[in-house]
Order: structure tokens, then sequence, then C-alpha cells
């Protein structure tokens, strides 16, 4: 997405008391970010051929997509949003979802290549090689690249997702999960979170992941962002753990806003409703009472796989983002979604000031 797009919602994040912008910069088909020590990182890992059309395997559009933020564009975000009390968090994936740095860095995977970086949507085997030195210094010197950047407390390393076919046939894995006493693949994940949290305290920052983190035991003073759910951020706050509640079937955003039975096209698309996200509470109430202070927020996904626009991401975005910014900002007690629907009426002026593309008639 343009720079000035990424301004543009950041501002009208700030006009609706949204203080966090969660920046997905990595994954499977296409590494975001530029990186002085790991140049092929965006020269080979920020391009990929084409794009499949669809959410199943099918054929692509042979449109060769690709572009990356410059560090000092990277800055100029968080400068931006800094100006409007708005803190950036990072995100690098790891050690899943990391097809396009494979491309690029071939030898930091389990089996040495060659990859490409992915041109459809899904889960991919080949992941980082948690057994290679290497890749541990790799890591280790690519987020202390991003800790350049950006000032914020939390850095997210994705976790999510990872399969571990490639770690139960690598020998390199299987010698670091002996070495290091692990008893089996969800352990190494562990340990490899554990090891980044680690040098995240000593850089004085904090780790956050996707609620897989939790499999083989959460690091120390790891924060978790439950998407599969809330049981994830239910374990993770009684355990005394930081959480942001993000569950998949309550505030993704990319998911359809129209019901399947007004449009046979979508009966294989997760629907959410405007009404859906305003009755969404964020602290279920089978977290502990004493515990319910480990829950700090909550917060919107909006992948945009299949949103090749601008105009497309802000019409998925609104108005729903403004339903869960009062869900944030307001006591349960006090809500009420036909008032809320009411008010609305007097706040849609407000996104048409901003020139925002929303959905009208929710």
């Amino acid at each position: 997405m343009p720079v000035p797009f990424l301004k543009k919602l950041i501002d009208v994040m700030a006009a609706f008391k949204f203080n966090t912008f969660h920046w997905h910069l990595t994954d499977d088909q296409g590494w975001r970010l530029e990186s002085k020590r790991y140049p092929r990182l965006t020269e080979i890992g920020a391009l990929r051929s084409e794009t499949v059309l669809g959410f199943e395997k099918g054929p692509g559009d042979g449109v060769p997509h690709g572009g990356f933020y410059t560090r000092e564009e990277a800055r100029e975000i968080v400068d931006y949003a800094a100006a409007r009390f708005i803190t950036v968090v990072p995100e690098i994936e790891m050690p899943g979802h990391a097809t396009a740095a494979l491309a690029a860095y071939p030898e930091y995977s389990c089996t040495g290549g060659p990859f490409a970086v992915a041109t459809e949507w899904g889960v991919f085997k080949d992941v980082f090689c948690i057994g290679n030195d290497a890749t541990l210094a790799f890591l280790e010197s690519v987020i202390d690249e991003v800790l350049e950047i950006f000032p914020s407390a939390f850095i997210h390393v994705g976790g999510d997702e990872c399969p571990k076919e490639r770690w139960r046939t690598c020998p390199k894995c299987q010698a670091r999960m002996r070495a290091e006493g692990l008893a089996d693949e969800d352990a190494l994940q562990s340990w490899i979170i554990s090891r980044m949290s680690r040098f995240l305290r000593s850089r004085e920052r904090r780790l956050i992941g996707w609620d897989e983190i939790l499999e083989g035991g959460l690091a120390e003073g790891a924060a978790v962002m439950s998407w599969r759910g809330e049981e994830g951020g239910i374990q993770a706050a009684n355990a005394g753990h930081d959480v942001v509640m993000t569950p998949g079937d309550r505030v993704y955003f990319n998911f359809s806003q129209d019901r399947p039975e007004t449009n046979p096209l979508l009966q294989e698309i997760p629907y959410t409703s405007l009404e859906s996200v305003y009755q969404y509470e964020p602290t279920p109430a089978n977290i502990e009472p004493s515990k319910r202070h480990y829950v700090i927020g909550a917060q919107g996904q909006l992948w945009t796989e299949y949103m090749p626009s601008t105009r497309q991401v802000e019409y998925m975005a609104f108005p729903r983002a403004l339903a869960l910014a009062e869900v944030l900002w307001s006591p349960s007690v006090s809500r009420d979604y036909e008032a809320f629907t009411t008010r609305l009426a007097s706040l849609l002026p407000r996104l048409d000031a901003f020139g925002v593309t929303y959905r009208q008639n929710c």
C-alpha cells in the first residue's frame, strides 16, 4: 500500500482514537521492508511472478507484483503516526511464513531450496532452519535493523502457522532438539520464540506473537495476540501474560460484510457484520477477575491478499472499525448497538471528509 494511503489511514485511526498500527511487513508472498545488511530480501523477496486469483489454488493473473518500504519511508510512517499519538508495531514473521525470505537466502532453510516467492495464499512447509546457527544470527541481525527504525515497546515476530515437517527430518534441527533437551518440534518452536524474547529484552523491548507461540510453553515476558478464537488469550492472561484479543470470527475485517445468502459467491467466505463487531466483548468472563487487566486491548485485522486497491481496503475497514473503536473505549454496560447506529449517521460525514470509501447501508 502506498505511503500516502498509510498516512491517510493513520489520520482516520487517530480521529477515532485508535492508538496502535500493527504493520505486517513480511510473509510468504513478499518481504516489504528494506534491509541494508541483507539486500536480497527486497531485491528478490519483494517481487513475486504473479498473484493466484481467489482463495483456492487456481490460475494466476500473470502480472508480476512487488514493492517495499525503504528505511526512510518506514521512519516517515513511524514519525507521522507518533505525531498523532499512534504507535507503529512492526511484524517480522518467524519461524514460518518465510518463503519470501528463503527465496532470497535459501541457506537459512532446512533443505537449501531453491525457492520462489509464493504467488498464492496459504501455509507453506519450508520454514527457517532453527538448528542452523547462521539462521539465528540472520534473524537477530534483521531484528536489530528493525529496532533502528521502530521505537515501539513491542516487536511482533509472528509465530503462527509454522509447519514442523521440515524440522522432523532436518539433521540440524534434530541435533538442536537433542542439545537443548527438547521433547518435540513444538518445544523447538517455543525455544526459538524464547530465544528471540530474551534477545528483545536485552534491547529493552518486548516480544509479541500470534497465539501459536503458546505451543510448547510461552516465553517469559511475551505477549499474545489471540487469533484462533479466544482460548489462547484466556490461557495467556490467566498465566499472567499480556494479551491483545484478535479472534478471527469477530474482528477480521477482510471477511465479508454481506450475508452469504445474498450472494452465492460468498458461500465459502466468513461473514462478519457491523453488529457482530459491535457486540464483541474483548475481556472474556472466564479470565480470572484478578487477571483481566492482562487484556491490554483488541485489534481489527485487515489482511489484504485480495484487496488490490486502497479503495477496497477502506471499504472493508469502515465503518466496522468505528464499531470496534467504541467497543474498546466503552464499558460494556454502556454499549447499545441501536444507539450506535443512530450516532453512526453523524460519523459517516467525517469519513467523507477524509475521502474514505466506506461500505454504506450496513
